[in-house]
């Protein structure tokens, strides 16, 4: 019974964790759900990378790069696949972007910067 116990605790302790993990992420999740580049802009440091296509691009030209992506790759939807944390503090994410027929990996990383999390790469890749 001990055994039974201690199982279900620590599943529930990983599930926990794997949640206040992706909660970071909502804002960021909610941005590209709407397609709003300029939402998702201001959840970046300014040393953001991000990168598109194996493009990569800072902080001023990803709003002009994103609205571009949202406007010729339309989310149709943007499913959490996992997240975890470095030793470092450093939190990512990956997600799933679908679009039509189309789908990317998404992976973001953040950082903790003032007591919170700040994006500071988002990596788009075409499956």
């Amino acid at each position: 019974m001990r055994r039974v116990v201690a199982l279900w605790v620590m599943v529930l302790s990983a599930d926990m964790s794997a949640l206040a993990q992706s909660e970071i992420f909502n804002p960021v999740k909610d941005a590209i759900k709407a397609s709003d580049a300029t939402a998702l802009v201001k959840l970046f440091t300014q040393s953001v990378e991000v990168e598109l296509d194996g493009n990569t691009y800072g902080k001023v030209q990803s709003e002009f790069v994103l609205k571009d992506f949202f406007k010729a790759h339309p989310v149709k939807d943007f499913i959490f696949k996992h997240s975890g944390e470095s030793e470092g503090g450093i939190r990512y994410a990956i997600y799933s972007y679908q679009s039509g027929r189309e789908s990317y990996t998404v992976a973001i990383l953040a950082r903790p910067v003032d007591d919170k999390y700040i994006i500071h790469k988002i990596k788009f890749e075409k499956d």
